[in-house]
């Protein structure tokens, strides 16, 4: 296939494990050497899978990507609770989940799906008062997350190992599955983290079909070579 990064194309990513949305972008800017490129939708870093990249004259579309429906599966572990809602900070509470059926956890998954409000992880990009939250929580500071209304189409339980249970969620922009996965243990009474996240889909756009940072480096050395250039 042909790019022409500058002038403007749609790459689907499949976001390495650790790595921040903007490490993405910073990478394949410099593999590219494209000035224009940003992408429709932040990964956190311990969320994997698809990151939509747009350069060139795509960037318009930015906010028409971001704003369709969302696929994610991933394992939410019970019983045990994280300020971040995730592995990010240490479990801070421990509860007994021994009484709990698989019924029970399906009925408390089938609850939230519709149109619900959600409050943000403190632990995320939200602006508070020009700053990011995650920067006011690694402070220590309190900050008063608002809740915003987000819609979950499908909330399905997959598995169910112990303590972990396995999840697909299919929700609207702006839904935080830490958020959803920290609910469903208050809903539970026994408390829960988010303790792995795939993103699967975004719109008609799916992971089966994206590139690796290692795919983008080889499409780029086969640039240069096609055009005769060490550059």
């Amino acid at each position: 296939m042909n790019y022409n990064f500058e002038a403007g194309e749609i790459l689907l990513l499949n976001k390495p494990l650790t790595w921040t949305s903007f490490d993405v972008v910073k990478k394949v800017r410099n593999t590219l050497r494209v000035k224009k490129i940003g992408h429709a939708g932040t990964l956190d870093p311990l969320a994997s899978g698809l990151l939509i990249l747009c350069t060139g004259k795509f960037t318009k579309r930015i906010d028409e990507i971001q704003a369709q429906e969302k696929e994610y599966t991933g394992t939410i572990t019970l019983g045990q609770t994280t300020p971040s809602y995730d592995l990010e900070t240490p479990v801070s509470e421990s509860k007994d989940i021994s009484h709990l059926s698989p019924e029970d956890i399906q009925a408390a998954a089938n609850s939230f799906v519709g149109t619900i409000e959600q409050i943000p992880p403190i632990y995320s990009a939200v602006m508070i008062d020009g700053k990011r939250a995650y920067d006011l929580a690694r402070k220590g500071k309190e900050a008063e997350m608002k809740p915003r209304s987000v819609t979950i189409k499908a909330f399905e339980i997959t598995n169910i190992e112990g303590a972990v249970i396995s999840f697909k969620v299919i929700c609207s922009k702006g839904t935080y599955i830490r958020s959803l996965a920290h609910d469903l243990g208050q809903k539970l009474g026994v408390g829960a983290h988010l303790s792995a996240l795939v993103r699967t889909r975004i719109g008609e756009y799916k992971l089966e079909d994206a590139l690796t940072i290692e795919d983008i480096q080889q499409i780029r050395r086969a640039q240069l070579e096609a055009n005769g250039s060490n550059s």
